[in-house]
């Protein structure tokens, strides 16, 4: 367990985030939660007044022997919108930000060089909007977040918003989805 590593995504909702690398193999332990603002320890309802600079952001610990960072990059770029500013579908405000809190200056260069070579194939009809910035702190969620797909498959947000990434990671990324 010595050599693991973290990686901290922003990219709307923790909910929809940790759903997806929950289910990926080589990752260890997805951990909703806050970064990138001004307060110590943020309660949820703090962080949803857009007042403090957190974004919603998962932690996630993982094993490099058998998934890389840019592997990493590549599921993170690949299962949100990094061009919308501030929002994610119909989740709107700073918290839903597409943000890479880079954890050392390999996770830099390698997030920046990922973001350039997406901007200049022009995937995307808009520029993409994410931030790549130095981690600092990072706050989890209260517990009835963590897990939460999970442990609420049958809420409609579940239902309508995460379950159908999930399927779409599902298809995209077959090849690196966790054995069960």
């Amino acid at each position: 367990m010595d050599n693991l590593q973290l990686a901290t995504f922003g990219a709307g909702c923790f909910w929809c985030v940790e759903a997806i690398f929950r289910r990926l193999a080589g990752v260890v332990i997805v951990v909703s939660g806050y970064s990138g603002g001004l307060v110590d320890n943020p309660s949820y309802q703090d962080v949803c007044t857009g007042k403090t600079g957190h974004a919603e952001v998962t932690q996630i610990t993982y094993d490099p022997s058998l998934i890389s960072y840019e592997q990493l990059l590549e599921v993170f770029w690949k299962t949100h919108d990094p061009t919308t500013r501030n929002r994610q579908g119909n989740d709107i405000g700073t918290q839903y930000r597409s943000v890479i809190f880079y954890h050392n200056s390999e996770q830099k260069r390698l997030a920046t060089e990922y973001k350039a070579k997406l901007d200049a194939a022009k995937i995307w009809k808009k520029p993409i909007v994410t931030e790549i910035v130095p981690f600092e702190k990072f706050w989890p969620a209260e517990d009835y977040h963590q897990n939460y797909y999970e442990k609420n498959p049958d809420k409609s947000y579940c239902r309508v918003v995460i379950m159908p990434k999930i399927e779409k990671f599902r298809q995209v990324f077959a090849d690196r989805l966790k054995k069960n």
